[in-house]
């Protein structure tokens, strides 16, 4: 077997925001998964990847730029060639901050930056649904949104615009299951709480204490083997979930 067949018998993935953080361990799982993984993300291609040919499987792209996006997702439709994509996983968003560091409330938020936000965070998302359905139809993919404990409550950190779309990226979500089950393209969510990055806001740790039933932060990974859970065949029966993974934290 040469090792282009051998390729072609991988399953296909499209991360975005798969640079850092959550979105490099979700790249990382479906790797070790033995996927064929492509990279979306608005850097170059990071050398702390684990497999030397990432580089030519990672597309540059803005998800503010409408321009940028069809240009990324022509590239990948053709880096696809014959073969479907099996899952598309919409990890990447953008949560800005006042001057001093803190967090951006409604009244305080400026109208270009609310709409930045939604435009990257859940029109990205479906611009991307919407370019990409065909191959995901051809083999009956799946679509996993990262969505957030912000969008679903108050959160002292997370802005008002990042709620806003973290919220209509949750109806979104149940909207597209709803669309695409008889096509076989399941879509799902998750809806991580404190995850242990390299962002996070000062203050996270006496916010676990007090609000997270488990007493500690979750680690990327944690978050990455559920997503490739729900992109798997162990998961063909799930369509429409957002499933939390915040320790218990969206029971209090």
């Amino acid at each position: 077997m040469t090792s282009t067949e051998h390729q072609a018998e991988k399953p296909t993935v499209a991360v975005t925001g798969a640079s850092r953080g959550i979105g490099h361990a979700i790249v990382k799982d479906f790797h070790k998964a033995g996927w064929e993984v492509f990279t979306l993300a608005r850097t170059p291609f990071s050398k702390v990847c684990p497999w030397a040919e990432g580089i030519v499987k990672h597309i540059e792209v803005d998800l503010a730029d409408p321009g940028s996006v069809v240009e990324a997702t022509s590239s990948l439709v053709d880096r696809l060639g014959s073969r479907g994509l099996n899952a598309l996983v919409n990890n990447a968003g953008i949560s800005p901050k006042s001057p001093a560091g803190g967090r951006l409330d409604t009244m305080s938020t400026p109208i270009e930056t609310f709409k930045m936000v939604q435009t990257v965070n859940l029109l990205g998302p479906l611009v991307l649904c919407q370019a990409l359905i065909e191959p995901l139809r051809q083999v009956q993919g799946a679509v996993v949104n990262v969505t957030s404990i912000a969008g679903a409550q108050v959160h002292p950190f997370a802005g008002a615009a990042y709620a806003v779309s973290k919220a209509g990226l949750s109806a979104l979500t149940r909207e597209l299951a709803f669309e695409l089950a008889d096509s076989g393209v399941r879509v799902n969510a998750v809806s991580p709480g404190e995850i242990a990055t390299s962002i996070l806001s000062p203050g996270t740790d006496e916010l676990v204490e007090s609000q997270v039933p488990m007493k500690r932060m979750g680690s990327p990974e944690e978050v990455a083997e559920v997503v490739t859970f729900l992109c798997s065949d162990k998961a063909s029966y799930v369509n429409g979930a957002e499933i939390p993974i915040n320790g218990g934290q969206h029971l209090g």
